[in-house]
């Protein structure tokens, strides 16, 4: 029994894997007749673009998954797309014939992806209102797209982020100081682009699919400000930073440098940010795998977060409550969830957030429930800096 519960789960995490698999994501979302393009999987949220009202179509985007979506985008197209720009992780590369592929780093940015970045952003500067762009965002986009704003170096802007993050700054608040102190975020792509019209997809990896936070929304309207940046190094109260980001926040503040765009600005009214991938598709894909396969299923939640063993805790609890009472659901069940908890690391050893989960599950069960299996696995095949995707454990 054991055995094909452990089989069975296998099962489930790789149709949950394939639902998310940046080619095939990007396949099923954008599908072409002729001329016209058809966006969306399902009635009544597709959406029609006829390519014959556009003299170019051109790529851009940035992520660890980007270059799988530009294939599928290629595949697509085929020879209606005239050329276009992406970074992507050192060695994430694919063969690809009209988009050119710069590889930088992730996750401590580079130079590679400075001037990969900026290379993007000159293509976008060129575009008319006769141009269709697509935009491939994926996770990793924020390292892989890093270019500063201003006379800022990469050097200094990674140091007062630094400065930030080991503060312990909310994400919210490091994200209004990413936007405000580089050159694509926060909507400033959008802004470049402008008039064409930009079809944005991406492959989210944040909790919640926040569009916004999303590789720091290079499309998308920002919320935050100048201002806002500047209350935030002042409750912190750091004052010793770099001098060109100090100036270059200081000249946005009194208004002598143009604000990132927000909600309603006429440069997003070309532009249309789909998910194409997210959590919770890779989820509700488990789930019907699980079914499939004669379990009782439930989703918890595609917004787990929180320290990882106590999250196990939790899971556990769960597992003993349903062998035991019959709820929330009866046996043989499959409890499903996703998310991003985190790892208090201890001494040197190795592993990732789904190897922790999968040891602190097996620990507290242990002995006490022999018909429970646990796996927890990365959906991008990377479990901390190890080459597993995560565990299984039946404890």
């Amino acid at each position: 029994m054991i055995h094909q519960m452990r089989t069975h789960a296998e099962e489930i995490f790789r149709d949950s894997v394939a639902a998310v698999d940046p080619y095939n994501a990007v396949r099923q979302f954008v599908k072409r007749q002729g001329d016209i393009l058809s966006l969306g999987q399902e009635e009544p949220e597709t959406q029609e673009v006829d390519l014959s009202r556009f003299n170019r179509v051109l790529v851009v985007g940035g992520g660890k998954a980007t270059a799988p979506m530009a294939k599928a985008i290629e595949d697509t197209l085929g020879s209606r797309l005239e050329t276009g720009v992406i970074t992507v992780k050192y060695g994430f590369t694919t063969p690809l014939s009209r988009i050119e592929i710069i590889e930088a780093g992730h996750p401590i940015p580079d130079e590679n992806g400075v001037s990969g970045t900026r290379k993007i952003l000159e293509l976008l500067q060129g575009c008319g209102e006769n141009d269709l762009v697509f935009s491939l965002i994926s996770g990793g986009g924020s390292a892989l797209l890093p270019q500063p704003a201003g006379e800022i170096t990469l050097a200094e802007k990674q140091a007062v982020t630094r400065m930030l993050i080991e503060c312990g700054a909310s994400i919210d608040e490091i994200n209004a100081l990413r936007k405000h102190i580089s050159s694509s975020k926060g909507g400033q792509m959008a802004r470049l682009a402008y008039p064409a019209t930009t079809i944005n997809l991406m492959l989210s990896d944040v909790v919640g699919d926040k569009m916004d936070v999303i590789a720091s929304g290079p499309f998308v309207p920002d919320t935050s400000t100048y201002r806002k940046v500047q209350e935030v190094l002042e409750k912190y109260r750091l004052t010793d930073i770099p001098p060109a980001v100090k100036n270059h926040l200081q000249a946005g503040v009194a208004g002598k440098l143009s604000e990132t765009p927000k909600e309603g600005d006429p440069v997003f009214e070309r532009v249309n940010n789909r998910i194409v991938g997210s959590n919770m598709i890779a989820l509700q894909a488990a789930g019907k795998k699980a079914e499939a396969l004669g379990y009782t299923t439930i989703i918890l939640s595609s917004m787990v977060e929180g320290e990882t063993r106590e999250v196990a805790r939790v899971h556990t609890a769960i597992a003993r409550e349903i062998l035991r009472t019959g709820h929330p659901v009866s046996p043989p069940a499959c409890i499903i969830s996703g998310g991003e908890t985190t790892v208090t690391i201890r001494g040197k050893g190795l592993g990732g957030r789904n190897q922790e989960f999968c040891l602190a599950a097996a620990m507290d069960l242990a002995g006490t429930a022999p018909r429970v299996v646990i796996m927890s696995g990365g959906t991008d095949g990377n479990d901390g800096p190890t080459d597993a995707a995560g565990g299984m454990v039946d404890p």
